[in-house]
């Protein structure tokens, strides 16, 4: 049965598009995001990742402070802080500050991936792996840090005590799934790239979640590919920058986005290469009237609360068009 509502939001990972410099690109994420205000949009989380040229939300808790300056009502959060890369104390020192510069408007999404490869991962921390196994932990540690029930401790994050800033587990497998069960949080599955395990992992989360302070029952964010155009032949051509990106991670060649061209027949071999079509399963492309279409099934299948769309288009004002439109058939969806 499908939610009377779905809310839908925004992941993004401030792509940097062939021949913008990162100024530009952090003014188009703003842009972004105050055009997703006015569109209705709940949220618009930021990725953090590390040492890949097209990426430019490395330091994410400074471009999540950037965006809800420039904001009024959009929810701006993580999707996610990677916690195993961080300290706890520091997280909730960072987070506790931006929710009291922006009360009631910032979220903290937390993921024990690097967000980055194994060398890099060693580099911003010696004991990563160490940390990644402690994940339950560490989420411990910065609710604990939240709570105004921590100002008799010995170690405090004092910026943070008491402080409404919501915690949401990410996943892109079965394990998160059963820590965010088991604390009572909400889920983000990353479906726009983990296809997978998506219908198990979701299975796993309402099958074992029990009722917390935070939340009384499950809640679901699922992350989808989105690209809507005028028509679906638009939306096809537009897609072709993510399909190269993908292209590029599965072959190690990060480059920059890369401008979109016709939709050729040796394109079309690429998405039907079985590791790209696995990732790509969840993308919905085309028109409005198509992509609605995608998405009403999609809801159906995962029953989500909520859309997190991820739209990776080389031009900004193109990006912020299908966005719209997506924000359309949402509104008529619901």
């Amino acid at each position: 049965m499908k939610n009377s509502h779905t809310s839908y939001s925004i992941l993004d990972l401030a792509l940097v598009s062939e021949g913008n410099s990162l100024k530009q690109t952090y003014n188009d994420a703003l842009k972004l995001a105050q055009h997703a205000e006015k569109y209705g949009y709940t949220r618009y989380w930021l990725a953090e990742h590390h040492n890949a040229p097209n990426i430019a939300s490395s330091a994410t808790s400074i471009l999540i402070g950037y965006i809800a300056e420039g904001t009024t009502t959009l929810r701006i959060g993580s999707g996610g802080i990677m916690l195993p890369n961080h300290s706890p104390l520091l997280v909730a020192e960072q987070f506790g500050t931006l929710g009291s510069l922006y009360p009631n408007r910032i979220d903290l999404g937390l993921g024990r991936a690097p967000g980055t490869d194994g060398e890099t991962a060693k580099a911003i921390r010696s004991d990563f792996m160490e940390a990644a196994h402690s994940f339950p932990n560490e989420i411990d540690k910065i609710q604990k840090y939240f709570s105004a029930d921590n100002s008799t401790a010995k170690v405090r994050a004092t910026v943070a005590e008491g402080v409404e800033v919501p915690l949401y587990i990410l996943g892109s497998s079965t394990d998160s799934a059963h820590l965010a069960a088991k604390k009572g949080l909400p889920y983000a599955f990353a479906s726009h790239f983990a296809t997978t395990h998506l219908m198990e992992a979701l299975a796993i989360y309402h099958n074992e979640f029990q009722p917390s302070k935070d939340l009384e029952k499950p809640y679901v964010l699922a992350g989808v590919n989105i690209i809507v155009a005028d028509t679906d032949e638009e939306a096809q051509r537009l897609s072709t920058s993510l399909i190269r990106m993908i292209v590029g991670i599965l072959t190690g060649k990060r480059d920059y986005v890369q401008p979109p061209t016709a939709l050729t027949d040796d394109l079309k071999e690429v998405m039907q290469h079985p590791q790209v079509y696995q990732m790509l399963k969840y993308s919905f492309i085309g028109s409005k009237a198509t992509v609605k279409d995608q998405v009403k099934k999609f809801l159906a299948e995962t029953n989500a609360d909520e859309l997190i769309a991820v739209t990776h288009i080389y031009d900004a004002n193109e990006r912020i068009r299908s966005y719209e439109l997506f924000a359309e058939l949402m509104k008529e969806l619901n």
